[in-house]
Parts: structure tokens; sequence; C-alpha cells
């Protein structure tokens, strides 16, 4: 406190704050009495107030990871590997479960949900819906494939209902991409139509359906935050919104915490990574104005980890980021 130095300064948010609250308490107590190095109270009361309007109100950030990245790892064991580090809540692959969702039995999903609850995790819902699927696609001209495309994610919101999940991103690239013929009208109202039919059931069960822009090295339908709101605009279900990415986010021309601010009133979902395809934290990305811009936007949703260079290995990989991140909060 020597000088006329602000005796805060440099000082992270949090302990900051939990000392000024402990201040409070004092000053509200005993409000003539003096503090250490000079302070009245009431002069720690107005840095207090000051401080506290931007800090207390702060958003508690829940980290999840993507099951995947765990390869071969018995569930047992990943599980509790990411309750280990820190992580609150877990994503799923369906395809990590069985080849088809119809294969996953209520006795497994009940199991999966009990090894959830054991560690105290949550299930927080689905990824990478369609993937290693056959036979399925969203913007195909053909009919019978949109209905069984339609039947089959309704068979996941079910999924995500029996493990305690409650969003699923809709990212797939492969089973969306535009078709040859397909145009991007036509694309754009069967997928609106196929979004359309599966409302109901995603109503039933209690489960957002989250759609994910991706960049143009995915594919070439859906690229902006945009597109994939105008698509949740035509379909008019308070269970259809938005998923971001920041890899996919990376790709856009405006600014990772403008996509976020212009975007705040559908995102439901978020996936942290870096466009090197590691985790945050493990490339070029700054995730400090991103945490900041999802403060500002009052996002209350889950940060799930999602990677896909497995090169570093599990325990780089999941543990690096997740330290990142509680080291921006």
């Amino acid at each position: 406190m020597a000088g006329s130095r602000t005796w805060f300064q440099g000082a992270k948010p949090r302990p900051v704050l939990a000392l000024l609250q402990r201040v409070r308490k004092a000053v509200q107590k005993q409000p003539r009495q003096h503090c250490v190095g000079g302070r009245s109270n009431v002069q720690y009361l107005v840095i207090w107030r000051s401080f506290s309007s931007s800090h207390e109100k702060r958003i508690v950030m829940k980290f999840a990871i993507c099951n995947e990245l765990y390869q071969d790892w018995p569930h047992e064991r990943a599980f509790a590997h990411a309750a280990q580090l820190g992580y609150q809540g877990i994503e799923i692959a369906p395809f990590t479960l069985a080849e088809s969702v119809y294969d996953i039995s209520g006795s497994q999903r009940q199991n999966l949900r009990e090894l959830a609850d054991s560690l105290e995790m949550e299930i927080i819902g689905l990824h990478w819906l369609l993937a290693k699927t056959n036979g399925l696609h969203l913007t195909t001209s053909d009919r019978q494939v949109r209905k069984r495309t339609a039947d089959y994610l309704g068979e996941l919101a079910r999924l995500c209902d029996d493990l305690g999940g409650q969003v699923m991103v809709f990212g797939s690239p492969p089973q969306r991409n535009l078709l040859e013929g397909v145009t991007p009208e036509q694309g754009f109202d069967y997928a609106v139509e196929v979004f359309t039919e599966i409302a109901p059931v995603l109503e039933d069960c209690g489960v957002t359906l989250a759609l994910e822009p991706l960049g143009p090295e995915e594919g070439d339908f859906m690229l902006t935050a945009e597109s994939a709101i105008d698509i949740a605009k035509a379909v008019g279900s308070s269970n259809v919104k938005l998923h971001l990415d920041v890899k996919a986010m990376s790709t856009e021309e405006k600014t990772i915490p403008s996509i976020i601010e212009d975007s705040q009133d559908w995102l439901v979902h978020f996936h942290a990574n870096d466009p090197n395809r590691r985790g945050p934290g493990m490339g070029e990305v700054d995730f400090e104005p991103i945490f900041a811009a999802l403060d500002k936007a009052k996002y209350d949703g889950w940060i799930s980890v999602e990677v896909f260079d497995y090169e570093p290995g599990i325990d780089v990989l999941a543990g690096d980021s997740i330290r990142y991140m509680q080291g921006l909060i």
C-alpha cells in the first residue's frame, strides 16, 4: 500500500471481490472505525461500490468436455478423469455409444446417467448427431431420406432426455451439405422442414436443438451465425436455437465478440477450441475477450471443450484446456 499506487492494482477480480465483500460487512457493522493503510471504512465502501458494480454480477461459467476425446477409454475412466480435472459436465457423441441411436438400450442409457450422477457430473447433451450414420441427410431433395433423418433426430432427442441432457448440437457437415442439383434456397427449405417436423418431440423432451454454423472448410451450408438464426426463425420453435464454436467463428468476417453480441438472444450452447483444432489456450485465439463477451451477454449455458487434433494426448488436451479457462475467471 506504499505510495500513491492503487492498493488493488494488478490484482485479479475474484480475490479482490472476496476481500471487498468482507470489508463491506465490517463497514456495515462499524462504519466509523478505520481499516489498515489509513483508509476509513467509508473509503473502502466507496471502492466496494465502484468495483462490485462491474464484477459482482459476473456469470458463473460451467465447463464441460466432449467425450469422443477419450477415444477407446471406458466411460467409467473417461468420466472420472474429466471430473477429477474439474469439468462439471460431459457432452456425448452418440457414435461413441453405438453405431445407431436405435441400438442404445434403456439400461445402457440409465447406466450412463447413473455414472455421471455418481461423480456429481451432468451429461449436458449430444453433438455429432449424424456422424457415422448411413442414409441420412438434412438437405437432400429425397423426401423419404428427410423423413428418416427427422425420425432419427427425434430418437436422439429421446436419448438426450434419457441421459439428463438438454441440448443437441446440430453440426454433422457431411449430412447437411448441399448435394448436386440442390440450391441454397432449396436446402434452406428442406432444413426448415426437418427441424419443424421434430420440434414437437424436442418440446416434449425438454431438449433444445442448437444449430451450429461451420466454416467453409467444413462445407457449404449454414456457414455463419446469421444463416443459422435465419433457419431457427423460420422454424419458429423455442426449442430450436443457436450454437457457437470458436474454431468456426474464426472463419467469419466479424470478430468473435461481435458475433456473440449480435447472436446473444439465440445462443444456448458454446464450444471452446482453436482454429488449430486443439483446445482453448493451445493456439493463437485469446479467450479473454470471448469470455468477456459471453459475460456481457449474460450467457449462462455450458462452455464445452471440443477438439479434433488428438496428437498432444488426452491429459494435455483436457487438462491444459480447463486450466487455461479457469485462469481467465
